[in-house]
């Protein structure tokens, strides 16, 4: 019950009081007497809870960096390191970074300043022979765009009398956007994740086109017709891959919600947008996956595949909440688990350096896999409700887990996957997801252009700009495939 010198959490009013018999008041006070004490122990219960309960961070859940915050000590995870007794900035002999004089043949430029006269005494200077200390300034030339104006004149025909107009050249846009113009606007709305306003704004006050923002929905479609064939060119190898990085992560498409699903080949990276995460969605981004090995987290939809392996980033921090918990058994099984798991990743830098080699690497394996799988099993028999399920999850995939230490060549984390969603994450936080089905598809398909570019080595402005200029001349779009890489890189 509640004390008795704290105000009662339910009161009777006033007016009420007054039409009540005493027997019916009697009744009430009761109710409200038990009403407190049920709601006095429930918070107690709820609290006992709380602190059992370890705090989410980055290092224990999914939760993201970004919600910690980088200047306040009490949030950041981990052991605090001890303060530098470095002061800011450069330190004392570091190694010296500064802009490079080019070449006078690339100065736009070249002026001569000679002295007047002597600085001391104002007398007349004789020029020697020494070679002048030079100075050159970077500057940003003044942008004015070009434009090309087509006057497409008419011919009357004396025999028939019908009027004919020319028409615009080969490769001519029909509308008023040259082909670098719509490559660069997509890129600036979706590799650099601004807009349709700012993107906007941007075209108007730097580079003198005047813009609006519906026009920029206008070069988007555009840009997203250019590159569908590429895109589709790529989502079909990813069935022929022996390996994929996948993953998945929520988003918006207007008021609905959806999932912005990645995967993740050696050399390009697809992406796509479904309205939910179920099995289906991956089935439609990669098709038949069933001879693939998947590198992904433990949710559901992957469990299916023949060959997976689950991510020991993901699983890392799962044990680091178990060492976080209030219960010294879950806390025991952590750190015991956790020392596998460091045992494990020593070994696997090792390998990934060239210290050993993989048959190596599979002998030292071997005793960390079976001494983790007999953890696993003391958490399953352990009676502890925080173990159980955690443990025996593992156990029966716990294959799953050790598809690396098998496979020559497969990674045991889902990183790949988590850098190349990193940036479409970022433009979600932003943009609040897409407004249409036809936006989506342009931030699949530029999110897909942008990343595996960048993977290959190459400019994601000139592919855009080869694409448009294909698109406006109606000829084959150019392909994102790696072997297209390596020729270009050829010629």
């Amino acid at each position: 019950m509640a004390e008795s010198n704290s105000p009662p959490l339910i009161a009777i009013p006033p007016e009420i009081e007054a039409e009540m018999t005493p027997a019916v008041k009697a009744f009430v006070l009761a109710a409200f007497a038990q009403f407190e004490a049920r709601i006095a122990a429930l918070e107690k219960q709820v609290k006992e809870l709380s602190a059992k309960t370890p705090k989410a961070t980055p290092n224990n859940s999914s939760v993201p960096s970004s919600t910690v915050h980088p200047h306040n000590d009490k949030d950041k995870p981990g052991k605090k390191k001890p303060k530098s007794k470095l002061k800011h900035g450069g330190q004392k002999g570091h190694k010296k970074h500064s802009r490079e004089l080019v070449p006078p043949e690339r100065c736009n430029e070249i002026i001569e300043c000679h002295p007047d006269a002597c600085r001391r005494c104002g007398g007349e200077l004789v020029a020697d022979n020494e070679a002048p200390r030079r100075h050159q300034v970077w500057e940003m030339p003044p942008i004015e765009p070009i434009i090309s104006e087509y006057r497409l004149h008419r011919g009357n025909c004396p025999c028939c009398g019908i009027s004919t107009s020319a028409t615009l050249p080969d490769g001519v846009p029909s509308g008023q956007c040259g082909p670098r113009l719509a490559a660069f606007t997509g890129l600036l709305m979706g590799h650099f994740r601004q807009s349709k306003r700012r993107a906007a704004s941007f075209l108007g006050d730097l580079l003198n086109i005047p813009c609006s923002a519906a026009w920029t929905v206008k070069i988007q479609n555009r840009v997203s017709e250019a590159i569908a064939e590429p895109y589709e060119e790529l989502r079909q190898q990813l069935c022929k891959q022996e390996q994929l990085f996948v993953d998945e992560s929520p988003t918006k498409q207007h008021k609905t919600k959806a999932w912005l699903w990645v995967a993740v080949a050696p050399m390009f990276t697809v992406f796509g947008i479904f309205l939910n995460r179920k099995r289906e969605s991956l089935q439609a981004l990669i098709g038949d996956y069933s001879g693939i090995i998947l590198n992904c987290d433990r949710a559901k939809m992957y469990f299916d595949g023949k060959l997976v392996q689950w991510c020991w980033a993901h699983l890392k921090r799962d044990i680091q909440k178990l060492i976080d918990h209030e219960d010294h058994q879950v806390k025991r099984l952590g750190y015991d688990l956790k020392r596998q798991q460091k045992l494990l990743f020593e070994h696997w830098r090792c390998y990934k350096e060239g210290e050993i080699q993989w048959e190596t690497l599979q002998t030292l394996i071997r005793p960390v896999r079976g001494e983790f799988n007999s953890l696993l099993v003391r958490g399953s028999f352990s009676g502890n409700s925080k173990l159980i399920g955690f443990c025996n999850e593992l156990l029966r995939h716990r294959d799953w887990l050790w598809t690396f230490s098998v496979v020559c060549g497969i990674e045991p984390t889902n990183n790949e996957a988590e850098r190349a969603l990193r940036p479409a994450v970022i433009y979600r936080k932003l943009s609040f997801g897409t407004q249409s089905s036809s936006g989506s598809r342009y931030l699949e398909r530029i999110l897909t252009v942008s990343e595996t570019c960048h993977r290959q080595g190459r400019s994601a402005y000139d592919f855009l700009v080869e694409a448009m200029e294909a698109k406006f001349a109606n000829l084959p779009a150019p392909s994102l495939l790696p072997t297209s890489a390596a020729k270009t890189a050829a010629a």
